[in-house]
């Protein structure tokens, strides 16, 4: 993907957006969507920003995933309509209604093939897709016994992982290309886990535990699932991106709030720090170079960052034009290439300081 084509990408955007977006619930993970949503694209040390525009009064859109093509999924509604999923290419976004008799479909992930998995309400439970543009859908079938399921991440060899629920609690499961499924277990003592992405090795991560307390895991083809791990003093954690070195990113949280954190492919776990005031920080992805991006936030405000190894974790609005005339308040995406997925509002203070 290069920069021309995705100012045009995120042209055809702002021209359909309103026939797409309009308030709805939101599934775990997901904040209060903001009325602006913004591609950052590397220059030099700093950003140049794409606006897409301001989303009319009463819609609502939820961005989760960009892929190294430059296509974005999500979900979005308008009107009195619910959302439905959509993929958005170089040439035109895309509706995706879910699988047979739906009346809600959301998008959680796409490789660099182009495939989208997530899910779709359907007459009796929440099913698990995934979607191609020649194939359509593919149901991916809960575990035996089970009723509903749901998909989180996919990878270029077609492996999907999500979870699978129904009378016996919530199971992570990893569908091949063909649509098998299998188990991944839980954390010794836990009730439930799920699934939230995979990298192109197959090694998934997510969460496990018996709520409210949840532990970050890796689980690989060879050792299966083991814990993360926390910060020193913290009482929980969630894993929710790993890139293909098995680098994995999400947050661990405790009595002095919640913090982003690295667990390295060496086995190490790292807090990738605050930005000035931050109480409540989170590592939403990691790309190939090991650049992080997420939100920090204080009691009244949240901040989009990116953490680098030299840079450590920066405001992603000081790598802005300082004129630009909005705030950025998380960093969903980041690719291989280093562009970024932000969301954001305008700046109605006359600037962006850090929290």
């Amino acid at each position: 993907m290069r920069v021309g084509r995705l100012y045009w990408i995120w042209g055809v955007f702002a021209v359909l957006a309103g026939q797409l977006c309009a308030g709805s619930a939101v599934d775990a993970h997901d904040h209060e969507v903001p009325r602006r949503v913004f591609l950052l694209v590397p220059a030099a040390s700093r950003y140049t920003v794409v606006d897409f525009g301001a989303l009319p009064q009463g819609t609502s859109q939820v961005i989760r995933a960009l892929n190294n093509g430059g296509e974005v999924v999500g979900r979005a509604s308008t009107g009195g309509s619910s959302h439905r999923a959509f993929v958005l290419s170089s040439t035109r976004l895309e509706r995706i209604e879910g699988l047979p008799g739906a009346d809600y479909s959301a998008a959680h992930d796409i490789n660099d093939l182009g495939e989208v998995v997530g899910l779709s309400n359907g007459p009796t439970s929440v099913e698990a897709f995934r979607w191609t543009r020649n194939g359509g859908h593919q149901r991916l079938s809960p575990l035996p016994g089970d009723n509903s399921s749901q998909a989180f991440g996919i990878n270029s060899h077609g492996q999907v992982a999500g979870c699978s629920s129904g009378p016996g609690g919530v199971r992570s499961v990893l569908w091949t290309r063909n649509g098998a499924v299998q188990g991944l277990g839980t954390l010794p003592g836990s009730t439930y886990s799920r699934a939230l992405a995979i990298n192109e090795s197959g090694n998934v991560v997510g969460t496990s535990g018996t709520s409210p307390a949840t532990r970050a895991f890796l689980w690989t083809p060879s050792t299966g699932m083991k814990d993360l791990g926390m910060l020193p003093g913290d009482r929980e954690s969630e894993a929710v991106h790993i890139n293909d070195a098995g680098d994995v990113v999400g947050w661990s949280s405790g009595p002095d709030g919640s913090r982003a954190v690295l667990w390295s492919a060496r086995g190490t776990i790292e807090d990738l720090g605050t930005l000035p005031g931050g109480k409540y920080d989170r590592a939403r992805a990691i790309n190939a170079r090991g650049e992080v991006v997420g939100f920090s936030a204080t009691a009244h405000a949240m901040r989009a960052f990116l953490w680098t190894r030299t840079g450590g974790m920066q405001d992603l609005n000081r790598l802005i034009p300082a004129a630009s005339g909005f705030v950025l308040t998380e960093a969903v995406a980041i690719n291989d290439q280093g562009l970024i997925v932000a969301l954001g509002h305008d700046d109605d203070h006359g600037g962006s300081p850090a929290p």
